[in-house]
């Protein structure tokens, strides 16, 4: 396995969440899907956005762009709304299409799966799949992007429930 630039950054904020009050298990759960998609599927250097994300979670957001029209975005953050607050994490697999959208400039529209932890000392983590879609737009003349999203969560544990995340950001862009 090749471990990616972008893979220091991902296990520092790791280092960050494993030392909130999580479980073992939920700990374990997190550090295979950082590692799982940090494998190097392809050999072609892929650009990388990193930001911020302003809403449910709050915080720092990636992309990692493995094609054309398919990327991995992540966020670490802390939930703000609501009456208890949560250190979060959620990682998803866009597919983009850049021509359901007719306009002068290009406004990809993408949709996607993914899964979202959450982590609160004195209560149980919870950890749920989402699905995601939004739109992004990227600035032709700068490598700055602009998205905004929306994601119903299906809650499994420690109780199955539906939630909704939603949010908007911007990341900077560039090339490993």
């Amino acid at each position: 396995m090749i471990l990616l630039p972008n893979s220091f950054i991902l296990l520092f904020l790791l280092n960050i969440y494993m030392r909130t009050t999580m479980n073992t298990n939920t700990k374990l759960l997190v550090l295979i899907f950082i590692l799982m998609f940090n494998y190097n599927y392809f050999a072609q250097n892929r650009n990388l956005g990193l930001g911020v994300i302003l809403g449910e979670p709050t915080g720092l957001s990636g992309k990692y762009w493995l094609n054309e029209n398919n990327a991995f975005d992540f966020a670490f953050g802390y939930t703000v709304f609501g009456t208890s607050n949560y250190v979060a994490l959620h990682a998803d697999y866009l597919y983009h299409s850049k021509d359901l959208i007719k306009s002068e400039i290009i406004i990809p529209v993408y949709y996607g799966f993914g899964i979202r932890l959450r982590s609160h000392s004195g209560h149980e983590d919870s950890f749920g799949v989402r699905g995601v879609a939004g739109i992004s737009h990227t600035l032709s003349e700068t490598p700055l992007g602009f998205f905004i999203e929306a994601a119903p969560v299906f809650q499994l544990f420690p109780e199955t429930k539906l939630k909704f995340d939603a949010a908007l950001g911007a990341r900077y862009y560039f090339k490993l």
